[in-house]
């Protein structure tokens, strides 16, 4: 057990690591501990920790990038807090501190002879707030692999650890469907041999590295590494012998997959790289190559992008979409967004998007691509982008959408 009450002040901000490297018992020691440590603003990204929006103090206060994985429960309930931003500004928020950073929990790998700890696969926004937090805490998991170049934390530094052996959160992965692989064959036509990719995860992105298999010699450079790429490296097909940086490596901040993934991820020639490498924009506009692929909960007809909200909830983030989406599309190859398209019976293009929330934009967009195939929209003026993009709606909702535009012209 680790005495947070002694340590954590009324006020304190705190945060913690997410995904597979979320440090889970820690949280739930605090969450435990939380009324006698006052109320506390609490900072997290993608977390399957269900038990947040039931033992969490009334008190204090979740702050996130978006409403990811458990955090959306929060967001129902109005006890979520979302900084809309991109991805690649959180190493900078927690240096102004306008991000909770007076205390950080971490999971971590057992220290070697020399008393460091690696962040294993744990390394994104993480790596770079520990410089700006004073006061940490580690579970040191005795399956968290110790990565090499990932970094390292010296044993001294954490004021209390919690010695743990369990297995790292395996990604709750929906199961592949016909509309995904149709959307993956379209995506996989717009990649080319050598290429570097970003890939969103979710079934649509299984279902792309699947469709990916024929093509050779890509590159990764990418926020999460996912068992799609275990299967690509292990096929011979991605192998970053044509990267513009860090050729021969994949390039991710963190790892979500299988137990096989997490086994093997310390033999493969992937590197671990914190937020302010992998999504800063000095590094992207190098690779020149970048293909961008990343998935929408709505598009309009002029090309905006939606993929945060849906009726009113937070059900995803900004996250790196825009960092990558606006690099492919300037500096790289091609910016690609994908969905599905229709959403519980209605369509997901739209005249105009339901929220009114954009995250990325229409000039950040060059190919729209959904089950009935692929919209060009780079160059394109916004009456060639509306025709093209309701060629590609639900065939049941075209009418529609013209009609629509027709009224509005």
């Amino acid at each position: 057990m680790v005495d947070f009450g002694g340590q954590l002040r009324p006020g304190m901000g705190v945060w913690w690591g997410q995904a597979a490297a979320e440090p889970r018992p820690l949280v739930d020691e605090l969450l435990a501990q939380a009324p006698s440590s006052g109320p506390l603003r609490l900072f997290t990204g993608l977390s399957w920790n269900d038990q947040l929006a039931h033992s969490m103090s009334p008190t204090d206060t979740m702050v996130s990038y978006g409403g990811l994985g458990a955090l959306r429960e929060l967001g129902v309930t109005d006890r979520l807090e979302v900084v809309p931003c991109h991805y690649s500004a959180l190493p900078r928020m927690f240096a102004e501190r306008r991000l909770p950073c007076d205390a950080g929990l971490l999971q971590v790998s057992p220290p070697d002879r020399d008393g460091m700890c690696s962040l294993g696969i744990g390394v994104d926004y993480m790596a770079d707030a520990i410089a700006h937090t004073p006061l940490l805490f580690a579970e040191i998991n005795r399956q968290m692999p110790v990565i090499p170049g990932s970094p390292r934390i010296p044993l001294s530094r954490f004021a209390a650890v919690l010695e743990t052996d369990r297995p790292l959160q395996q990604e709750d992965r929906r199961p592949v469907g016909d509309v995904d692989r149709a959307i993956a064959s379209h995506i996989a036509a717009l990649v080319d041999d050598g290429d570097t990719l970003q890939v969103g995860i979710g079934s649509i992105g299984t279902a792309v590295f699947d469709a990916l298999s024929g093509h050779r010699n890509l590159g990764v450079h990418t926020g999460m590494i996912t068992d799609g790429v275990l299967r690509l490296i292990d096929e011979g097909v991605i192998t970053g012998g044509w990267k513009q940086l860090d050729r021969g490596f994949s390039v991710a901040g963190t790892a979500l997959g299988s137990a096989d993934l997490y086994t093997r991820v310390a033999e493969l020639p992937i590197l671990f790289r914190p937020t302010s490498y992998t999504h800063a924009p000095q590094v992207l506009s190098q690779l020149s190559t970048l293909v961008a692929i990343n998935f929408a909960i709505e598009v309009d007809l002029t090309g905006q992008v939606g993929a945060e909200m849906s009726r009113g909830t937070y059900l995803g983030a900004v996250g790196g979409q825009v960092d990558f989406a606006r690099a492919a599309a300037l500096t790289g190859k091609r910016s690609v967004i994908a969905l599905r398209s229709t959403m519980r019976g209605r369509s997901s293009i739209k005249f105009g998007l339901d929220e009114g929330v954009v995250t990325t934009a229409r000039a950040d967009v060059d190919c729209v691509v959904t089950e009935h195939g692929v919209a060009h929209l780079r160059g394109q003026p916004l009456a060639e982008r509306r025709r093209r993009l309701i060629g590609i709606a639900a065939p049941e909702f075209r009418d529609e959408l013209a009609s629509a535009v027709r009224l509005a012209s």
